[in-house]
């Protein structure tokens, strides 16, 4: 395992893919940080977290965190090659730069842009798009993903390899949609259209991405 994590930082072009993964990282936060206030529908895990950070009475950076040190232990288990810089990142920054910038966003924007039509559903439409492709940017890097996103992995890679990856990533995400919808959640067309789509786009843009990244995609 030590071999390993030497042999990790020696990989040709690092850097580079560290660099796309933050930049995902970080747009990811930024497009929840109005996918929430709009309630027109998140990626399933957010659905999921913001529920029950929600019915605890916690920041969702914090629920979030919280939830993903538990399931790491799960992937480091079963297979730690899928823990890396993206893992850290993933856990710790997304949930609190969402946080940050909802707490901004309340300050600086009328609250009307966020509840009335049709601002509310031309916010909603351009954000929705840029955290899929952001979401792609992140988990194509392929330096390591977050703890949640490791499950539809080790789940396709151990038992579902004849089964294509967007299937099960697709599967996934209704699973943690109705584990939201158990804590007091209520899906919307927004979250089935991310259920449905992410999957199919983190392929679509992992082949655009693969020749200059230099990773295979799945």
């Amino acid at each position: 395992m030590l071999d390993y994590f030497k042999n990790y930082l020696k990989q040709p072009g690092l850097k580079r893919r560290v660099g796309i993964m933050l930049l995902g990282v970080f747009l990811m936060g930024f497009f929840l940080s109005f996918l929430i206030p709009i309630n027109l529908g998140t990626d399933p895990c957010t659905f999921m977290n913001v529920t029950i950070s929600g019915r605890l009475g916690i920041l969702f950076g914090t629920w979030q965190l919280l939830l993903n040190l538990v399931l790491i232990i799960i992937v480091f288990i079963s297979e730690y090659r899928y823990i890396g810089p993206g893992t850290i990142a993933n856990m710790v920054l997304i949930g609190y730069i969402s946080d940050f910038f909802r707490w901004v966003w309340s300050n600086i924007i009328p609250d009307t842009c966020f509840t009335d039509m049709p601002s509310r559903a031309v916010i909603f439409v351009i954000t929705l798009a840029g955290f899929i492709v952001s979401a792609s940017l992140y988990m194509n890097a392929d330096v390591g993903v977050s703890p949640y996103d490791a499950m539809p992995l080790i789940v396709h890679d151990k038992f579902l390899k004849k089964v294509p990856f967007k299937f099960v990533r697709i599967g996934y995400d209704f699973l943690v949609i109705i584990i939201g919808c158990l804590f007091g959640g209520t899906p919307n067309i927004g979250i089935i259209l991310m259920a449905l789509a992410l999957g199919p786009v983190i392929t679509a843009v992992g082949k655009k991405l693969s020749r200059f990244l230099g990773v295979d995609v799945k």
